[in-house]
């Protein structure tokens, strides 16, 4: 029975090494592992065989191929708790967000914040419609009753008093709400004020 399938193995397998090497040399990312996955693609393949023969060896042959690919990506995002019992022994990073940029992180988040809440009423909807509940433009217009190019303006007034807040200097980006608010009725004369 071996000397039979050890010969079904060379006719139906080993005669296509070629395609499949060109396969995996064209599917997988890590050539150093060419050659083992071809050996437990072949492994895989025999054991198969010896239970029963598949109709088609080849596509048999490919698909195995295919899932032995599929299962070292899976494994390799997986990663076990012994692979990293250690990790001081590894000089390992485990937290790459260091404490600094949490903070900066936090005080970015404050700071927009605090930019959004100086926003006129209107204006300040009108962003948190569009740009945080992601609602469709017509949508925010209906909900807001005011026509679609309202809201354009009222998106683009408020990205722009957003970004004069962050990088605006000195006292326009402690405008209190009441002097955003003046932008909103009058001129350029009343945003001078406001900056």
């Amino acid at each position: 029975m071996e000397d039979t399938l050890d010969n079904w193995f060379i006719r139906e397998i080993l005669v296509h090494e070629s395609a499949l090497m060109r396969y995996l040399l064209r599917s997988w990312y890590r050539r150093d592992e060419i050659h083992d996955l071809r050996q437990e693609i072949y492994i895989r393949v025999y054991e198969a065989a010896a239970k029963a023969r598949p109709a088609m060896p080849k596509s048999f042959m490919f698909t195995t191929a295919r899932h032995l690919m599929t299962d070292r990506l899976r494994r390799g995002r997986v990663v076990s708790i012994d692979a990293v019992g250690d990790l001081d022994a590894l000089n390992v990073l485990i937290d790459e967000i260091s404490p600094e940029r949490r903070l900066s992180a936090r005080q970015e988040l404050k700071r927009l914040t605090e930019a959004f809440d100086s926003l006129p009423d209107r204006c300040r909807e009108a962003v948190w419609l569009r740009r945080v509940e992601e609602l469709p433009q017509k949508e925010v217009a209906m909900r807001m009753g005011i026509g679609e190019k309202t809201v354009e303006k009222q998106l683009a007034k408020g990205m722009r008093l957003i970004a004069d807040y962050f990088f605006g200097g000195g006292q326009a980006q402690h405008a209190p709400r009441h002097a955003a608010a003046g932008i909103e009725h009058g001129g350029a004369h009343d945003q001078q004020q406001a900056d």
